[in-house]
């Protein structure tokens, strides 16, 4: 009675066949007339499902300490956000802020020497490259220590329990049974944090750029069990009948021959999705990634079928086409209907123009986010990520305007009966997508051009600085489009008394005085805010002036500099004048964002500064 049982629960874990169906098991030697497949010495019926609840509960072992773990951060998310919170009220009409100055030396510990730590000593976000070769970025310690773990507890279960003192044939049927249903399972988390859409981003506060680096680790992960899966099957059938024997088999069984040609399309993701390709050929890869996605997820539904493991695809399945499919919905709520949506480009000095979108229903803008932009005259199937750095309410301008005593014409009042607000960013010439841009905008006499556009978002904008009374805000080039949002809601933030801030720096690292030309507008419109004085220091450092006479400071609070900063210097020179804690936030290359990151840990324990990075390294 025991044994029917085990062996009931077996059929139920695994989808294995009962006894007197048709066998789904390999032909012995069809169309191989005089040869016979040597007899294997099979598992008893209570070892097989004494196998099978091991896979199942396995397979739930996994799925349940990820879901604790993201229990773990939603909790710590919680109580970090809940003391930023009652941090801003209580320093909203205060101005010394002397308590929130001094650091939790415990927790100064924690993010000295594991949350802010690079996994070696300096270098993180600053990539790995050899000639053109990019080898893609180093995790910090912490984010390795979770990668280690992930990864030894799938090697663990992956070989746990499995009776390696036994019969060959027992031992390499178990593994492969284990093998493949934990790399089924793991392509559940795999597809939730490649999802744009993932709802751990907002739940958690960690950003695309972080669950991007887990998700890639996943994918090895299920690529090696994958692997394992497919030898132990191969090297079972060989140690039956031979490596002539092998051939036979998979011309006879199509779950054989369905999961091999899953297993070559996952390798081949593999292999694609290195970094060096990646970089180089960006647009390829993304296609080509998504085209063996599907051509994975066809055959190995066809390999599972009628198995037990075959509910986990599904489960994958139905996740990443709900986020597919909400992705679709949205991108036709923002841009079709209204005269659609469309995109202003002006050409800036230093290869860079100006993107300015009128969406055909806009978003609340928020500091920190960013956008996906398809643009289907220079790329229909392409859309890339770019922060956008400003928006405006075009009748709130055109108000305002007119208060100041311009010219507002009729015409312009009655053609902007509904409120239109529009959001602009800025797009350096590179490569690929962002140089076929630029030169569409080149083609136009003016230097200004009108193309259609499709906008996907709004993403990110889940870090909010408010509670701090001293803010550093470093920006490397380009990567101010992402900060210069920031400024402008704090120093509103300072004159309504909403905000902690007191304090204000920036400090903006560009190649040529020429690139100051990209945020100029709306640098005018930030120094022309109520109170800007009070709270506002601006540095601007060029590292490559044409001559000294470039050099010039305008006033007190905006300064410009020759040369690099000294960042450890700057941050020392606030952080012994900090008014409450203080927040460090830093966009730019990744020199700088480490350079940053240093000078921030240096100093954990001796005051109380958090360190906030951004950027796109997927």
């Amino acid at each position: 009675m025991r044994a029917l049982i085990l062996l009931t629960l077996a059929h139920l874990a695994l989808g294995e066949e009962a006894p007197g169906s048709k066998s789904s098991s390999i032909p012995s030697s069809a169309g191989k007339p005089g040869y016979k497949m040597p007899e294997e010495k099979s598992d008893t019926a209570e070892e097989k499902a004494a196998a099978a609840l091991d896979n199942a509960l396995f397979a739930r072992y996994i799925l349940s300490t990820l879901a604790a773990v993201v229990f773990c951060l939603a909790v710590y998310r919680v109580v970090i956000q809940s003391i930023r919170y009652i941090r801003t009220l209580t320093c909203l009409n205060n101005d010394t802020q002397r308590y929130f100055k001094m650091p939790n030396l415990a927790f100064g510990a924690i993010k000295q020497h594991l949350l802010y730590a690079p996994l070696l000593r300096r270098r993180h976000n600053r990539e790995v490259q050899f000639a053109w070769f990019h080898f893609g970025y180093i995790p910090t310690r912490f984010q390795s220590i979770f990668l280690a773990a992930i990864i030894g507890m799938n090697v663990t279960l992956s070989v746990w329990g499995i009776q390696w003192n036994g019969t060959r044939a027992a031992a390499l049927n178990h593994l492969r049974n284990r093998t493949g249903t934990l790399s089924v399972v793991n392509l559940i988390p795999l597809a939730i944090l490649a999802g744009r859409n993932n709802p751990l981003i907002s739940i958690l506060n960690i950003s695309y750029d972080n669950f991007n680096l887990i998700h890639r680790w996943f994918g090895r992960i299920v690529v090696l069990q994958a692997l394992a899966h497919t030898l132990a099957e191969i090297i079972k059938i060989v140690d039956r009948g031979g490596w002539r024997t092998l051939n036979v088999a998979f011309q006879n069984s199509q779950m054989l021959l369905t999961g091999l040609v899953a297993t070559i399309a996952v390798v081949a993701i593999t292999l694609q999705s290195c970094a060096a390709i990646r970089h180089a050929f960006y647009e390829t890869f993304l296609h080509l990634h998504i085209i063996l996605v599907i051509v994975t997820l066809g055959f190995l539904w066809k390999h599972l079928e009628n198995t037990y493991p075959q509910k986990y695809l599904l489960a994958m399945i139905l996740f990443w086409a709900f986020e597919r499919f909400t992705r679709l919905v949205f991108l036709v709520y923002r841009n079709v209907g209204r005269g659609g949506t469309k995109a202003e480009l002006e050409l800036l000095p230093g290869d860079a123009c100006r993107v300015t979108l009128k969406v055909a229903r806009p978003w609340t803008f928020q500091p920190g986010q960013y956008a996906f932009i398809t643009v289907p005259s220079v790329g229909l199937w392409t859309s890339h990520p770019f922060s956008i750095a400003w928006s405006h309410n075009v009748n709130e301008t055109m108000q305002q305007d007119s208060e100041k005593g311009y010219k507002v014409s009729a015409e312009d009042i009655l053609a902007n009966t509904t409120d239109q607000t529009n959001m602009s960013l800025i797009i350096r010439r590179r490569a690929g997508f962002t140089d076929k841009l630029f030169e569409k905008a080149e083609r136009s006499p003016s230097g200004i051009t009108t193309i259609t556009a499709y906008v996907e978002g709004p993403y990110g904008g889940h870090a909010v600085l408010h509670s701090y009374g001293t803010v550093m805000i470093f920006a490397g080039g380009v990567g101010i489009t992402h900060q210069v949002s920031y400024v402008r809601d704090l120093v509103a933030g300072y004159a309504s008394g909403t905000v902690a801030a007191r304090k204000v720096i920036l400090i903006w690292v560009v190649q040529s005085p020429e690139h100051l030309e990209w945020i100029r507008p709306w640098m005018t419109t930030i120094l022309a805010m109520d109170k800007r004085r009070d709270i506002l220091r601006i540095q601007l450092f060029v590292t490559q002036p044409r001559s000294t006479k470039e050099i010039h400071s305008p006033s007190a609070t905006v300064q410009m500099f020759p040369g690099k900063p000294n960042v450890d210097t700057l941050i020392e020179i606030e952080s012994e004048n900090q008014i409450g804690a203080m927040g460090v936030s830093v966009c730019g290359t990744g020199g700088l964002s480490d350079d940053v990151r240093a000078a921030v840990r240096k100093r954990q324990g001796v005051r109380n500064i958090d360190f906030l990075e951004q950027g796109f390294t997927w």
